[in-house]
């Protein structure tokens, strides 16, 4: 009787609760649906009505935003630089936070909390204050315009939240596990490698799409150290450098703009499950 009255009681509940999640998504799903409209759509449908307006007959659909955005727009190289910045700029960063996540948490030296502490007030630093020193670096050593700067650039920015999220996570790892691997005569490089990193693949995967979907869709950074050389710019250059002085070619920025969203939430998607068990790792424990 006790559990039929809890069940009930649950249904309710459960209920109110999943059409609050179906109106979120319907929220959130909105402004993707008008963008995805509004890129077939030509400029005097999107500047005299609303998206919403498209699907009244008689319809006024076409590919021409997409075949000027592709064609004209520089937008397939500046496909491939997001490609060629993005990648090296998610692993370069992960791949250190990780080692130093793995020595804040199980290795012992001097000044560690200190150290840590400075890793931590790095955390409330302004990109912007960093802006003009950095750049001063980059054009003494001729990494303005280049990805290997973007690179550096990102990794220095990703580092600070990479190692406390990581070793929030490692630390939590059993000590029990690592104390029989000591013990048997493991040494620490053998101890990161075959059991610190692969327990940690799910808080690394969700490390790894936030840095990702960060540096995928980042202008600011991009336009200090990149500026606006063709042959390096990622797409969110080439979409801000759509729109002339003029405001001429505004009704592009829509297709320019879904064609960035496909890519990221294709790895969104691809890498959810992960993200999931990135999300709830740790908060329960056995």
């Amino acid at each position: 009787m006790a559990r039929n009255r809890v069940s009930a009681r649950l249904g309710p509940a459960r209920i109110l609760l999943h059409l609050a999640l179906l109106v979120a998504c319907l929220v959130w799903l909105l402004p993707t649906l008008g963008l995805l409209v509004s890129s077939f759509r030509p400029r005097s449908q999107i500047a005299l009505s609303g998206w919403w307006t498209a699907f009244q007959t008689p319809f006024s659909f076409t590919l021409k935003n997409y075949q000027n955005v592709l064609t004209r727009a520089n937008m397939g190289r500046s496909f491939l630089n997001s490609l060629i910045i993005a990648f090296p700029a998610t692993v370069i960063p992960i791949s250190i936070a990780s080692f130093a996540a793995y020595a804040f948490a199980w290795m012992r030296f001097k000044g560690k909390e200190i150290i840590f502490g400075i890793v931590i007030g790095l955390l409330v630093v302004p990109i912007q204050m960093t802006v003009i020193p950095v750049l001063r670096l980059f054009n003494v050593v001729g990494l303005t315009g280049t990805f290997a700067g973007i690179w550096l650039a990102h990794t220095a920015y990703g580092l600070p939240f990479a190692i406390y999220l990581l070793r929030n996570f490692i630390q939590e790892l059993p000590s029990s596990m690592l104390e029989s691997a000591f013990m048997d005569g493991a040494s620490h490089p053998t101890v990161f490698l075959r059991l610190v990193l692969p327990t940690s693949i799910p808080a690394i995967a969700s490390l790894a799409i936030y840095q990702f979907m960060w540096v995928w869709n980042d202008l600011f950074v991009a336009l200090i150290y990149l500026g606006g050389t063709p042959d390096v710019s990622p797409m969110t250059l080439t979409m801000a450098n759509m729109v002339n002085s003029y405001g001429g070619g505004w009704e592009y920025l829509t297709a320019a703009a879904f064609i960035s969203m496909v890519f990221p939430l294709l790895v969104f998607f691809t890498m959810q499950k992960y993200y999931v068990r990135g999300i709830l790792a740790g908060s329960v424990k056995e």
